[in-house]
């Protein structure tokens, strides 16, 4: 690969990347350590694919070329571990969710990084992994391979963090997850085998993109308070599924409202309030099957879609979704209760009700349920 071919490519995925960032930090989500962490690899990767440039002027010898080849080799090398190990840092965060854990993993990888730098910086004088001739021509050497599988160790190791906690990970986000570590990985391997090519930045390049599309959608998609599915996700789920259905084979959905929630804000504040929708998700969430689908309706109403048209199925998940509601309401976990009023129904295909019509019936059939369990 010359360097004008070189060149084209990586302006077009700095191009890309700065397209990406300018949107990115628009986000109003800076405290967030994820949100960092992206926006580092982000400008880590701008960075290194400029230097990359660099590294392949081979001018005269006697020239400032020659210094600026030594210096952008040495870059690219004493950095080349900063990217995956940023990657492992943000699928931790996005595994375990605490920050406290995820910090003391970053103390162990900028120590790993630290050693690979002067690992490289003694590696200039031993030509151990590249030397530069006389001619100011890069030459890499057999140890070649021993930092491309330190790259490709650390890839894999945050591509086994992901299979391994699929349950722990939000569905929505745990293909772009698995994804991302498939282009640099293909990248690696083909710059290794095939000399000349530079195709482990660009690679990045798509994976960055694709983690970047999914966090759009999820936040478009998403409430930002629960994490679950927001109104207008349920509204594009809710017709999705109307218009999907046929005779004999619908789905069915269920209405929830918490019972007096303002009660809970007024007496206990309203973090307090916050976290008890956070508990109502996780609740409802033990109850359902994969696949099923939750959304916070508004407020203080949720709404399951559930794939099942067995109206017996349908009562049975409602039971276990007010048997584990009475269960937390036994614990002595918070002073407070969640008492729930439940509407649930099964889509009637030949009914050809329409959305809005739907959900009405569902607010109907809880508001009843609501009346009578404060008449009880």
């Amino acid at each position: 690969m010359n360097i004008v071919s070189n060149i084209i490519i990586n302006v077009y995925a700095m191009a890309v990347l700065l397209i990406i960032y300018i949107q990115y930090v628009k986000k109003q989500e800076k405290e967030f350590l994820q949100y960092k962490i992206y926006v580092i690899m982000l400008k880590m990767t701008i960075f290194l694919l400029v230097i990359d440039v660099l590294s392949r002027l081979n001018g005269s010898p006697n020239t400032i070329y020659v210094y600026i080849n030594h210096i952008s080799n040495f870059i690219i090398y004493a950095l080349n571990l900063v990217i995956p190990s940023l990657w492992i840092v943000y699928v931790h965060d996005q595994v375990l969710q605490e920050e406290k854990h995820t910090k003391r993993l970053i103390f162990s990888l900028v120590l790993l990084n630290v050693i690979n730098i002067v690992v490289v910086i003694f590696s200039q004088f031993f030509g151990w992994f590249y030397y530069i001739d006389a001619e100011n021509i890069y030459h890499r050497s057999p140890f070649f391979l021993i930092p491309v599988a330190m790259i490709a160790f650390l890839i894999v190791t945050a591509f086994i963090i992901v299979a391994k906690n699929k349950n722990k990970i939000e569905r929505k986000n745990y293909a772009s997850l698995i994804f991302f570590a498939i282009p640099p990985l293909a990248g690696v391997l083909l710059q290794a085998v095939f000399y000349g090519f530079s195709l482990m930045l660009n690679s990045l390049t798509i994976s960055m993109l694709v983690v970047f599309v999914n966090m759009q959608n999820h936040n478009m998609y998403t409430d930002y308070l629960t994490g679950v599915n927001n109104r207008k996700k349920l509204d594009l789920y809710l017709r999705g599924k109307i218009n999907s259905s046929i005779e004999n084979r619908t789905f069915s959905a269920i209405m929830i409202d918490v019972n007096d929630f303002k009660t809970i804000n007024d007496t206990f504040g309203h973090d307090a309030g916050d976290d008890a929708l956070k508990i109502c998700v996780k609740l409802l969430d033990s109850c359902i099957e994969e696949g099923d689908f939750i959304a916070r309706f508004g407020g203080d109403e949720f709404c399951v879609i559930l794939n099942t048209f067995d109206e017996s199925l349908l009562k049975e998940t409602v039971y276990r979704i007010k048997n584990c509601f009475d269960k937390y309401n036994q614990s002595i976990i918070h002073p407070y209760k969640l008492e729930i009023s439940i509407g649930y129904a099964v889509y009637d295909y030949e009914s050809l009700m329409k959305i809005e019509d739907f959900q009405k019936k569902l607010d109907v059939l809880m508001y009843k349920n609501k009346a009578l369990v404060k008449k009880s």
